[in-house]
């Protein structure tokens, strides 16, 4: 028997993902509740897929719902950052959104399962996920207020500031429908989301930028 780092020994050896048992946790209960749903996984379910007692998960999370929670903290907690971070540059608007729709639709495709279906679940509704709701929408607000200045500096139409969060969450039916996403999604998004609102300049540009501020490869060749 391994140990599961909370000083309790494991059923079996774990062959799950992650560097410690929280991690394991997580992994196991994104399959589950990814696959199976929430409603129907149990706590007992994600230990057994572990290789711990049910006992040692509570160690790392008393209920359920924290495990959720830390999920959907996983999903949105990097983009959120990095919006903030874009709000405060003062360089043009479309440079710094090309950026944020690169790095988001990064994270929701770079996870081994797609957590982003867990923003339909019914049980996210209640009180104890408001403050996930509330992230949520801030994160929409940051990208609602730098497509506005990019509206405002390329002269698109005013009514589509809402449509490059709506296009990044795209990529989750994409996950969902083809069980992956093809190598120059983000790219190919992030320029979408910027023809979108009238930007006519040099995707080129952009792509270099994005790249080098977060530490990606370039993605395809731009279709202009």
């Amino acid at each position: 028997m391994g140990s599961d780092g909370g000083g309790r020994p494991r059923l079996e050896r774990s062959r799950r993902a992650g560097r410690n048992a929280r991690e394991e946790i997580l992994d196991a209960a994104a399959e589950l509740f990814t696959n199976n749903g929430y409603a129907s996984t149990s706590t007992r379910r994600i230990a057994d897929a572990v290789g711990i007692r049910q006992a040692s998960l509570y160690h790392h999370f008393a209920t359920k719902d924290d495990i959720l929670d830390a999920l959907l903290a996983g999903t949105i907690d990097e983009p959120l950052q990095l919006a903030a971070e874009l709000l405060a540059e003062s360089s043009p608007a479309p440079a710094r959104l090309h950026t944020l729709v690169v790095g988001d639709v990064s994270h929701l495709c770079a996870g081994t399962w797609n957590l982003g279906v867990l923003y339909l679940l019914p049980e996210l509704r209640v009180d104890r996920f408001a403050e996930f709701r509330s992230r949520r929408e801030e994160l929409r607000d940051r990208y609602r207020r730098l497509a506005d200045a990019a509206i405002a500096e390329c002269g698109g139409p005013p009514a589509a500031g809402d449509l490059p969060f709506r296009l990044v969450e795209s990529v989750i039916n994409i996950r969902s429908d083809d069980h992956w996403c093809p190598p120059d999604q983000a790219w190919t998004v992030a320029e979408g989301a910027l023809r979108t609102l009238g930007y006519q300049g040099d995707f080129e540009v952009l792509r270099d930028r994005s790249a080098e501020r977060l530490g990606l490869c370039r993605g395809r060749q731009s279709t202009r």
